[in-house]
């Protein structure tokens, strides 16, 4: 049986009140108003005897080097030094799109994407990103089979959502500096015997990009397709 990582439908649409305040309550709503969920990791679990198993839409790296990864954080790179919220955001997916049960455990896993997370917890969704990773029991699964995906990004952009909020209320930017960030790409999964696949992905992110500092993620938010 084929397994994935979790649905992307069950986050960023059940964020609180106060949260989509925070996070620029005029933005969000109107991406939940076109939101389309899609998954967020594939491959979950063990493949499919042999077969495709679809993969995660990925990302690729932006111009800048890509990250190496953290200490204690297995194959999860660090998060980069980008002030740009449409690299960065290019940048996280690709981070988000990638894994190897084979060198890195669920724990190191959970830390390497911890470390891509804004340290201002009023506008930080962690639960949005670390419920993308499977259940302890299903990474075991997944390392007995060597699973591991490679993201690779085709491009990113601001939804039209977003910028027609933006561009109705420029300041309203200016208190958390979070944006919401559209990354397309494909991700490529394999795992043991030459098992694998490869399938299109899409995500938004929002992601804090203030003035002078570098970006940081604050939340995975409802897939856009504009």
């Amino acid at each position: 049986m084929r397994n994935r990582f979790p649905s992307l439908s069950g986050y960023g649409v059940t964020w609180s009140a106060n949260k989509r305040v925070a996070i620029v309550a005029l933005v969000i709503t109107a991406l939940l108003a076109i939101a389309a969920t899609t998954a967020w990791f594939t491959g979950r679990g063990e493949p499919h005897g042999g077969g495709n198993a679809p993969a995660q839409k990925g990302s690729s790296p932006p111009s800048e080097a890509a990250p190496k990864p953290a200490d204690g954080s297995g194959s999860v790179p660090g998060p980069p030094q980008i002030a740009e919220p449409v690299a960065f955001a290019k940048a996280a997916a690709g981070m988000l799109w990638s894994y190897d049960t084979r060198n890195t455990s669920r724990d190191q896993q959970l830390a390497g994407m911890r470390a891509w997370m804004t340290e201002e917890a009023k506008y930080a969704d962690w639960a949005s990103v670390s419920g993308q990773v499977p259940d302890p029991v299903l990474w075991s699964r997944m390392a007995d089979q060597n699973q591991h995906a490679t993201g690779t990004v085709t491009e990113g952009h601001y939804p039209g959502a977003f910028k027609q909020a933006l561009a109705e209320d420029p300041s309203a930017i200016t208190e958390a500096y979070v944006y919401a960030v559209t990354v397309n790409g494909k991700q490529q999964i394999e795992w043991k015997k030459g098992g694998g696949g490869a399938e299109e992905r899409a995500v938004t992110l929002a992601v804090q990009c203030r003035p002078s500092h570098d970006c940081r993620l604050a939340a995975i938010a409802p897939s856009v397709t504009q």
